[in-house]
């Protein structure tokens, strides 16, 4: 009888702590990982472009990539992510984002909220020679411009304006060209929009006003008169898409 008792008893413990060992896993499981993130881009109350990307920074290197996705939403819009080292993650929108639109941003432990603007785009046709700008609610302008030189082509794609500067230093040094090649060069820019990281701007170019509309002449970058450049800079905000093709 004391046997049965004992052997009643065991069982009794191995089942409860079965029953604990299950239910300790199972909360862990549902338990999803999170990432502490050090920086959310646009910041919050920013308001971008519809092709501005969504960059997160961890604040720890991620080693589950596919799980630090996962923690990545953006409303319910679709996108595709890209890895800049094991910290920087920067999800880009299917297209473009929805035009005035406010966005909320989940990324791990953070979260953040922005808007898009009207929807301003710009077109670069290298071989008519115009960059044409449409802002919704006006008619499009259509300028005369001077794009990459043959063996010094304007990237052809689809490029998020990344900064804006009323003036800025170009510098042939930093593409390659020394100082004292026939093609150097080392100027002050004004009213620039970069699109590239590499150094492709949309800017004023008094010296190809001649060419504008006619040539491409440019190391790369698209060349505006004074007036065009000024009023561009005056309309477009960081994360306008320009599209460039021939």
């Amino acid at each position: 009888m004391r046997n049965m008792i004992r052997q009643m008893f065991l069982a009794l413990v191995i089942g409860a702590l079965a029953a604990i060992t299950t239910g300790t896993a199972a909360a862990l499981a549902a338990t999803p990982q999170t990432y502490a993130v050090e920086s959310l881009s646009p910041s919050d109350g920013a308001v971008v472009g519809i092709a501005h990307p969504v960059t997160v920074r961890f604040a720890t290197p991620v080693a589950d990539r596919a799980r630090a996705e996962r923690s990545v939403t953006v409303g319910a819009l679709p996108g595709s992510f890209t890895w800049h080292g094991d910290r920087e993650l920067v999800w880009q929108p299917r297209g473009f984002l929805p035009a005035a639109t406010r966005l909320t941003v989940a990324a791990g432990t953070a979260r953040t909220e922005f808007r898009t603007d009207g929807g301003t785009t710009a077109d670069a046709d290298m071989s008519a020679h115009t960059f044409t700008v449409d802002v919704p609610g006006q008619p499009p302008r259509v300028m005369p411009a001077s794009m990459g030189k043959p063996g010094r082509e304007t990237p052809v794609g689809t490029f998020p304006v990344l900064e804006r500067d009323r003036s800025v230093v170009m510098d042939s040094r930093t593409i390659g060209i020394p100082l004292s090649s026939p093609e150097g060069y080392y100027i002050t820019a004004q009213f620039a929009e970069r699109l590239t990281w590499s150094g492709v701007y949309v800017h004023s170019a008094p010296w190809s006003v001649d060419q504008q509309g006619h040539e491409n002449v440019s190391h790369g970058c698209i060349n505006l008169a004074p007036d065009d450049a000024q009023w561009y800079y005056s309309v477009v905000r960081i994360g306008d898409p320009v599209t460039t093709h021939w």
